[in-house]
């Protein structure tokens, strides 16, 4: 499972039409009291399996997984 750290900014919002595209399940954390607890200060930012990715590798990995099954 994914969870996608997001505000709705405008990043946020393409990088989640990728993963939707990409069949991508994830989950969406929003409330900025958890941001900040997991120590998150900027958006988007896409966790799979612990490891996070910023935007531009978030969005490079959904683009590779577009037609998989996860």
């Amino acid at each position: 499972m994914c969870v996608l750290f997001s505000t709705g900014c405008p990043k946020c919002t393409v990088l989640r039409q990728k993963l939707d595209s990409a069949g991508v399940e994830y989950e969406v954390v929003s409330d900025v009291a958890r941001l900040e607890a997991e120590g998150i200060d900027y958006v988007p930012v896409l966790e799979v399996d612990g490891n996070r990715m910023e935007f531009a590798e978030a969005v490079k990995w959904a683009n590779a997984r577009k037609g998989q099954k996860e």
